[in-house]
């Protein structure tokens, strides 16, 4: 790069001197500008080509910094705080019995059996609440009771709890999956909705060790049409029986489901899974869990 720059260079400055007077060889000065103009070409050809080498050097040492870089990133181990939601087993076992604790609703709630039953799956979870506090914090509709040309007026259980938990002498219903799903969440960050689900659905749950908050009845069995009346509530018409019930599903085995019943304070009782199958549908195939951080 240096040589061709001092040959044209020298020959610029032959060519400048050719054109004072006193070089008067007319042939002489043809021939230094025409060497001149030559050098001056290689001159810029080799220039730019070089620039252009450099240039390429430049991108080809930022290409391999940057892969570099990027195996060193890739190679760095990741640490992974917690699992966005734990894999369940996907195994349906023929016979499931959980130990979760059981809590009477009686005597403070009388009409407390969703709560009681949150509570029941929120220690099981580890979470230490009881069903007052629960009871105070479910969601409300203070549509107040009225009987209008035959008709009850009165809240909606989907949109809070209705009527009066604790004293069975003043209206009162219960609340549905979704306030108790709410409440849920207020402790517990992977809460699992299965309403509207299938049994296998809750049977994999309960196989992985998760038991099931249910919506059924007090018989555990399908209701006559005449079990049921119809509301009207600040949302619409809704059809409601007062045998309505919630329990917490603890296990099963071929011909019974099991549960705690907070309206006994039974652990593990037992009903027939059709029966109990139909109640659940009846009312609306409520059912909420969990699964572990």
């Amino acid at each position: 790069m240096i040589v061709p720059l001092l040959l044209s260079a020298f020959m610029f400055l032959v060519i400048t001197l050719s054109l004072y007077k006193k070089i008067i060889n007319q042939r002489y000065r043809k021939i230094a500008h025409s060497y001149n103009v030559l050098f001056f070409g290689l001159f810029m050809f080799l220039f730019i080509y070089e620039s252009n080498f450099l240039n390429y050097d430049n991108k080809v040492a930022s290409s391999h910094t940057l892969n570099e870089d990027s195996e060193i990133t890739a190679a760095a181990p990741i640490v992974v705080e917690k699992d966005e939601a734990p894999i369940l087993t996907e195994e349906i076992k023929a016979e499931v019995l959980l130990d979760a604790p059981v809590i009477p609703q009686y005597p403070e709630l009388p009409r407390g059996c969703e709560v009681t039953s949150l509570a029941m799956l929120l220690n099981y979870a580890g979470v230490s609440v009881s069903k007052m506090v629960l009871a105070e914090e479910v969601a409300k509709d203070p549509t107040p009771y009225m009987k209008k040309d035959s008709s009850v007026h009165f809240g909606d259980p989907h949109t809070g709890f209705v009527g009066n938990m604790y004293d069975l002498s003043k209206p009162g219903y219960g609340v549905y999956y979704e306030p108790i799903l709410q409440l849920a969440n207020k402790y517990l960050p992977n809460v699992v909705n299965l309403t509207n689900k299938s049994y296998a659905d809750i049977q994999l749950y309960v196989s992985n060790d998760y038991p099931v908050w249910v919506v059924t009845n007090t018989t555990y069995k399908e209701l006559p049409a005449q079990a049921f009346e119809t509301w009207q509530t600040p949302s619409g018409p809704i059809n409601i029986t007062y045998k309505m019930h919630a329990v917490l599903i603890t296990g099963y085995n071929e011909d019974y489901i099991i549960f705690n019943d907070p309206l006994t304070g039974m652990k593990n009782k037992k009903a027939p899974i059709g029966d109990f199958l139909k109640a659940w549908t009846q009312m609306g195939s409520q059912a909420i869990t969990y699964v572990s951080e």
